[in-house]
């Protein structure tokens, strides 16, 4: 008897070992939830902008040397031909020196060699020389042409580099900055003056990735762009857009534009580097939705986001369509209706009809199991 029971015992350990353990259920997730409610998106943005001229030129010497005289100051105004800056002319002038020398020999050596040719040729005709010994003579005379022609452009390029040595102004304009001082010696082609160009002056600005594309439409629509100056008390100067950066830059990953200021009274009084800020007028949508970036997710390819039900405290996924960002939201057109309670926090570890519940800011008052609707921005 004692023998059967245990081989009974036995058994049902046997069985209970080879089972396998019930898994351990799913944890309640707590999350952050947003109650759905329509708002409107577009309206007035602004930029901080920067008015410069239209064409901003570094001005360098032709020829290299050392700088002895610096005309102009920072600020300046200057006209088409106005001095800038002198190199020390004295290595170039014996260059030129040694050029004209070289065309005066060059003269002189043509007019002689223009001579025995008549001379050989007078002999020739009378029969005392070949007509190969002529040959040579007319051969030594077109060499002698030919170094003529040389020494004459020669002595016009060290005129011209002689020349070189002052830095003179092509248009009129202001200088905007000096990077090289008198005492210094500086290579052809190495910036000295910067000189912003008088004429058509722009309004430079950066903007965000999401927002190059509303900035193109405000393009054909005129009125929609304008800028105000920084601390001005005059009314906003409507402006054209006129370029946007093909490239983002690499370190702040923003678009940089160009308007227009126009050839107004307004545009024409205010001053290079001043402060502004560019107002964008985009039209407002109306009747849409607005959720943290954070509660998009991903799902089959397609945009969605998890909806709370209230009675049973699970969630499920609802498929969404974005229509943009506005800032660190996105602007939800289709997908959810008023009231839906979307989780905006742990959205990559729920599964559907998971458990869930609200999560308490430490400190704050217990909430209960069904959610408190908060409007969206």
């Amino acid at each position: 008897m004692r023998l059967s029971l245990s081989l009974l015992l036995l058994g049902v350990m046997s069985i209970a070992a080879c089972s396998k353990p019930e898994p351990a259920p799913e944890p309640v997730r707590a999350v952050r939830t947003l109650t759905v409610a329509r708002a409107s998106t577009g309206g007035a943005h602004e930029y901080a902008a920067e008015v410069r001229a239209r064409t901003e030129s570094r001005l360098g010497f032709r020829v290299g040397g050392k700088i002895v005289r610096r005309a102009v100051n920072l600020g300046d105004s200057v006209k088409p031909g106005q001095l800038l800056a002198q190199l020390d002319p004295q290595d170039l002038r014996l260059g030129q020196d040694a050029a004209r020398a070289g065309l005066v020999a060059a003269q002189a050596n043509m007019d002689q060699t223009e001579a025995d040719f008549k001379r050989f040729k007078e002999l020739r005709d009378q029969g005392f020389i070949s007509s190969a010994e002529l040959e040579r003579r007319d051969t030594a005379l077109k060499a002698a042409r030919a170094q003529l022609d040389q020494a004459r452009a020669q002595s016009s390029v060290q005129g011209n580099q002689a020349a070189y040595s002052a830095l003179v102004a092509d248009v009129a304009g202001v200088v905007t900055a000096v990077e090289a001082e008198p005492g210094m010696v500086v290579a052809a082609g190495a910036p000295v003056i910067r000189l912003a160009v008088d004429g058509p002056r722009d309004v430079v600005f950066a903007v965000p990735e999401d927002k190059v594309s509303t900035l193109k439409a405000l393009a054909d629509k005129p009125g929609n762009l304008k800028v105000r100056l920084w601390g001005g008390d005059a009314e906003p100067v409507a402006v054209t857009l006129r370029e946007i950066a093909a490239s983002a830059d690499p370190v702040t990953r923003t678009f940089l534009v160009k308007a227009d200021l126009g050839s107004g009274s307004a545009a024409k009084a205010m001053r290079l580097g001043q402060t502004a800020t560019v107002i964008a007028e985009s039209p407002r949508m109306e009747g849409i939705t607005k959720l943290p970036l954070s509660a998009l997710r991903e799902d089959r390819g397609q945009s969605s986001v998890w909806v709370v039900d209230a009675t049973s405290m699970t969630v499920k996924s609802q498929p969404v369509q974005v229509a943009g960002a506005d800032g660190n939201e996105a602007v939800i057109t289709a997908g959810l209706a008023p009231g839906a309670v979307v989780v905006t926090a742990g959205v990559h570890v729920l599964n559907p009809g998971q458990k869930v519940k609200l999560f308490v800011e430490p400190g704050s008052a217990v909430q209960g199991s069904t959610p408190t609707p908060v409007a969206a921005k």
